[in-house]
């Protein structure tokens, strides 16, 4: 008999912010499964779940590369579900950690598709989200009444950019660090300096919190940071 495959997102960073239902899967799984995107980086998502695994799990680190080469990616998305496929086959129940959902920018989704070509059993498990934790944190809204808001992840893309923080309410922008001092840039030129917040590394111990545009344009922005910008303003703590 074939295992089960899961994708469990496991949150923003807080362990306790890993659902019920995710801890459950994870303390009865045979194998877990986190991606890399550099050999021997290590995973912020199996440090998160960590605690709920039991010491005689499988681990398992599979290599995404962050390249561009979409001939190379789905070399690779196809090389991982095969290794995922043979512990399947096994009669191992395997699950896939995630930072955040799995269904929002995930690694977990590229490797979905070739998992289902081999009709193998997927259960897809929420976790929450890094701006939906960031927003909590600092008690604001994402949208409120008749708002609009978008998520944006960052690239150089400041056409992209300028055309959300004109056509929506509320503006969320992942992975900041890509064009950080583009984004201070843009927001002095809309008038939304002080209408946005940046968090980075949020529910962990090495948190930071800014309203302040100058950590937004002069500081190096951590990868796991999130803004939120708000043009009705920003009612901090």
């Amino acid at each position: 008999m074939k295992g089960k495959f899961y994708g469990i997102g496991v949150g923003p960073g807080d362990p306790e912010l890993i659902t019920i239902k995710g801890v459950k899967i994870l303390k009865s799984v045979d194998v877990v499964v986190y991606p890399e995107s550099k050999v021997g980086k290590g995973s912020i998502a199996l440090d998160i779940a960590k605690g709920y695994l039991r010491k005689d799990i499988e681990k398992i680190n599979l290599h995404f590369p962050m390249i561009h080469d979409r001939k190379a990616l789905e070399e690779k998305w196809q090389e991982n579900a095969q290794i995922i496929k043979n512990k399947l086959n096994e009669g191992k129940d395997v699950a896939f950690l995630t930072l955040g959902d799995p269904t929002v920018y995930s690694t977990y989704m590229y490797i979905v598709p070739f998992l289902k070509q081999y009709k193998v059993e997927i259960e897809t498990i929420p976790g929450i989200t890094s701006f939906c934790s960031v927003a909590s944190r600092v008690n604001i809204p994402l949208a409120e009444g008749k708002e609009s808001f978008c998520i944006l992840p960052l690239m150089k893309d400041e056409e992209k950019l300028e055309k959300m923080l004109d056509n929506f309410d509320n503006v969320i922008i992942m992975k900041p660090s890509h064009a950080n001092q583009m984004l201070a840039e843009k927001l002095i030129d809309k008038g939304y300096e002080d209408k946005f917040v940046l968090i980075s590394k949020c529910g962990t111990d090495k948190e930071k919190i800014s309203y302040d545009i100058e950590s937004l344009k002069d500081e190096k922005i951590p990868y796991l940071s999130t803004v939120i910008v708000k043009k009705g303003g920003i009612r901090d703590e």
